[in-house]
């Protein structure tokens, strides 16, 4: 089954710098687009970063300048490199994938991660 995995969440201090990792996986064919959302603790789920097959990639205001998305099609994998971190960057991360095409044809809207927590201290 499809599905999507993060890695590279941790502890930062302000000021530094973490890498995170999303890997989709379950006989894919093409994926249209790849993200992170993030979810604070008693705040909403807010989108960060997006990017198409094509390149084109998109920020939050909060993050523009400190966060890069990046991606490999060949191996359906997303990146985000984020630095100058700040404690009101702590959250779960959560990565996404539209427009999932699986080998046999079949298609799934949206897949969602199950999330890799940043903490970002004072």
């Amino acid at each position: 089954q499809a599905q999507l995995v993060e890695s590279g969440g941790g502890l930062a201090q302000a000021g530094g710098s973490l890498r995170l990792s999303c890997a989709a996986s379950g006989n894919i064919r093409s994926i249209s687009s790849m993200g992170w959302y993030r979810q604070a603790q008693g705040k909403q789920r807010e989108l960060v970063a997006t990017i198409t097959s094509s390149g084109t990639t998109n920020y939050a205001d909060s993050v523009k300048g400190r966060f890069t998305i990046s991606g490999d099609n060949a191996r359906n994998m997303v990146y985000l490199e984020m630095n100058s971190l700040k404690p009101e960057d702590t959250a779960n991360f959560i990565c996404t994938a539209r427009g999932v095409v699986f080998r046999t044809g079949y298609l799934v809207p949206e897949l969602w991660g199950q999330g890799t927590l940043v903490t970002v201290s004072s």
